[in-house]
């Protein structure tokens, strides 16, 4: 089959590789859509950590962001899932640590991840194995949303941390992916939603008004605040800007330490909550998108085949997608 194989910094091609087999407890779906995000950039450019630390080495087959449909089932898998429409978590835990038995999977010390830690293959190739239990059955039949379940997962779980309520003030920083949809889980939530960020016209385009540079952004008093963004300086800002008493969330990773005066958070009274993958939130942002309260799909500028990538990953974009921030592969073109 063709999948898609970074070989070094800079380096990737479409290569003929071997077709997976279902395992025990696994299945093999084949990819309809998969996302490509800035984790999928690093290692391309060779900034990712687990580069780094040896959780990861190339070849690496990215791809985490991902839907499809079920054609293959391994041994101790009922045969009922064939023909069914899934996507599934990243993590991948051993299943046999405290971590992992206490629902944690995503902590587990000896995880893999899909297209990301610990050679696990991604979804940028025709076919992909899973384990089953990692498995999420989707509801509707359009990929893009399908697609955008892994990155609304993330962005779910930092709204729900942040404990919103209608009429909250919140504060996100960073326009991206993960930092609209926040944006769209929030104000379908009913807090009041500001962004903050360099180029804001598209989150403008999507209805957000309250959308503020650092230059401009007014003295509000503001209930929780969400950094989504790789600025390593906003983390301190989140700090100083939220209210005594409120919540400051963590999703964003930036490429240098972040530093923050601990004696504020102590002093404010702050609860400050870190946010790593999905896990734990894809079941209830399926949900969400089937009912319609939120619609990601206009955040996706393009689709694109496997061949394309390269260009995506070197952010060389075509004018004519716009500004929207997600770009999709469809591994069968």
């Amino acid at each position: 089959m063709r999948a898609f194989v970074i070989t070094g910094p800079g380096k990737a091609e479409v290569l003929d590789v071997d077709e997976p087999v279902a395992g025990p407890g696994e299945v093999v779906v084949d990819v309809e859509r998969a996302g490509v995000c800035g984790t999928d950039m690093e290692f391309f450019t060779g900034e990712m950590a687990y580069l780094h630390t040896g959780e990861a080495a190339y070849p690496v087959r990215i791809g985490h962001e991902w839907c499809g449909t079920v054609s293959a089932v391994g041994d101790l898998v009922d045969p009922a899932w064939i023909g069914r429409r899934v996507t599934g978590d990243t993590m991948l835990g051993c299943g046999h640590c405290a971590r992992c038995r206490s629902g944690r999977q995503h902590l587990c010390a000896d995880r893999a991840e899909i297209g990301i830690r610990n050679g696990r293959p991604g979804a940028l190739a025709a076919k992909l194995p899973v384990p089953v239990r990692a498995l999420h059955v989707l509801p509707f039949p359009d990929d893009t949303l399908g697609a955008l379940i892994e990155p609304g997962g993330n962005a779910l779980r930092a709204v729900l941390a942040a404990d919103l309520s209608p009429g909250s003030r919140v504060l996100i920083t960073g326009p991206g992916t993960i930092g609209l949809l926040a944006a769209q889980f929030a104000a379908a939530q009913g807090a009041e939603v500001h962004l903050l960020g360099l180029d804001l016209s598209f989150a403008r385009w999507l209805g957000f008004g309250n959308a503020w540079t650092a230059a401009d952004l007014p003295e509000l008093p503001f209930d929780a605040v969400i950094d989504t963004s790789n600025a390593a300086t906003l983390p301190a800002l989140a700090i100083d800007r939220v209210e005594p008493g409120g919540r400051v969330v963590l999703i964003g990773i930036a490429g240098e330490p972040s530093l923050i005066d601990t004696r504020r958070i102590a002093l404010k009274d702050l609860t400050v909550v870190g946010i790593l993958s999905a896990s734990g939130g894809l079941a209830e942002t399926i949900s969400r998108y089937a009912s319609g309260a939120v619609d990601p799909r206009p955040l996706v500028a393009a689709t694109v085949g496997l061949d394309e990538a390269v260009a995506v990953l070197s952010g060389d974009r075509d004018p004519a997608w716009g500004p929207a921030p997600k770009i999709h592969i469809d591994p069968r073109r």
